[in-house]
């Protein structure tokens, strides 16, 4: 039950992120809102580090395979991209892309057991679950 709570708690801070997002760009520039999100996002995450415990900083010299520590890139990328999205899009529509891409690679790197996750066999009704959500795209677009 925890999981479904927190993944749904994440799913709508992202909608709600992404619309705060576009609104600082528009007062300043995609690059600059994008800056903010990341730098206000490291200040969060080193106040939660400094009251939680201080677990050592050392370690994540020694993760392996290296291209696991790309995810501020990542997230860069996540950032400018939802931001170009719910502008040309607004925020349903973009985030509904947004999910159904997110379900698609993630059942992607499921069957192929990419990047360390342990490879799943093809099941059919999730392909289908894949298929409904983007008729539900195309049902919401009309």
């Amino acid at each position: 039950m925890w999981g479904i709570l927190i993944s749904m708690l994440s799913g709508a801070l992202m909608s709600v992120q992404g619309v705060f997002n576009t609104g600082v760009t528009e007062k300043t520039s995609v690059w600059v809102a994008a800056g903010w999100v990341q730098l206000t996002a490291f200040l969060a995450c080193g106040l939660a580090w400094f009251f939680t415990g201080r677990q050592p900083v050392a370690p994540l010299f020694q993760v392996r395979p290296w291209y696991l520590l790309l995810g501020g890139i990542l997230g860069a990328a996540i950032t400018y991209t939802v931001i170009q999205g719910m502008e040309a899009l607004g925020p349903a529509r973009a985030a509904l892309l947004i999910v159904v891409a997110q379900l698609a690679v993630a059942y992607g790197m499921e069957l192929l057991g990419l990047f360390g996750v342990e490879k799943a066999e093809f099941q059919l009704r999730k392909l289908l679950g894949l298929l409904v959500a983007v008729a539900g795209i195309v049902i919401f677009q009309k």
